[in-house]
């Protein structure tokens, strides 16, 4: 089936985009109060923006949620992952949709709990990000936000991320003739370690941004601190290894 190209500028996009804007203002003012609405405001567009993805007409996504089970799942957020998951999957490679239900589960804490409850700027900032990745994977388009100077980093960080995990899945694939069976970064380069095609040195530089990425997405510690040079210079190095290795991982085309 071949896969609809949305236009440059979506209309039905602009709901999302203006939400997560607004979260992203708030973050920069950086105060707990601001912190913490800036997350509730964050998560709300991760919502919208699934459901309005779910809700276009089949001629745009090429996929048909019927009407009923759209009403159900609109009322829950697990459930409205369940069905991107179901329904979008191919286009959500490098997105862990329980790392977004972990964070839409502090939103729910910060929400319901409130006063006395305050959330690192480090845990917002990741979130963000996701936001604006799982946009950009849904819409076909860039959000055109003025970055933050701690989200900068962080955005080429995790968007690189997310485009090498798809291709080293990809090339996993294409060597042990697996295509569809492999679930994730982490299987697939044991596989290529195991069909000679990702040395030791190289696996090893794997695991250290792998490892890396895990932590900023849980927010372990602060962005500074995961982000160092060493995880910098390993994972432009496994880059370059996988544009040697795989045509298409080279000519972007996947």
């Amino acid at each position: 089936m071949m896969q609809a190209i949305l236009p440059t500028t979506s209309p039905w996009a602009s709901g999302p985009k203006e939400i997560l804007r607004h979260g992203l203002d708030l973050l920069r003012s950086d105060t707990e109060i601001d912190r913490r609405l800036a997350m509730i405001i964050i998560d709300n567009a991760v919502e919208l923006t699934i459901k309005t993805f779910l809700g276009l007409p089949k001629r745009i996504t090429n996929i048909h949620v019927p009407k009923a089970k759209f009403q159900e799942m609109s009322e829950s957020f697990p459930k409205l992952l369940d069905a991107l998951e179901e329904y979008a999957s191919s286009k959500l490679d490098g997105i862990d949709f329980g790392e977004i239900e972990w964070y839409h589960r502090l939103r729910n804490q910060l929400y319901h709990q409130g006063n006395g409850l305050t959330v690192e700027r480090d845990k917002v900032t990741v979130y963000s990000e996701l936001a604006k990745l799982l946009f950009f994977r849904l819409f076909d388009e860039k959000l055109d936000l003025e970055a933050l100077p701690d989200t900068k980093s962080l955005g080429s960080f995790l968007f690189k991320w997310a485009r090498f995990e798809k291709g080293l899945i990809h090339f996993s694939e294409f060597v042990a003739d697996t295509y569809g069976r492999t679930p994730n970064a982490t299987a697939a380069a044991l596989i290529l370690v195991e069909e000679e095609k990702l040395g030791k040195d190289n696996f090893c530089k794997f695991k250290l941004v792998r490892d890396a990425r895990n932590k900023l997405v849980h927010g372990h510690s602060a962005i500074g601190e995961i982000l160092t040079p060493q995880v910098m210079t390993s994972f432009e190095e496994l880059d370059q290894w996988l544009r040697t290795e795989d045509k298409q991982y080279r000519e972007g085309t996947i």
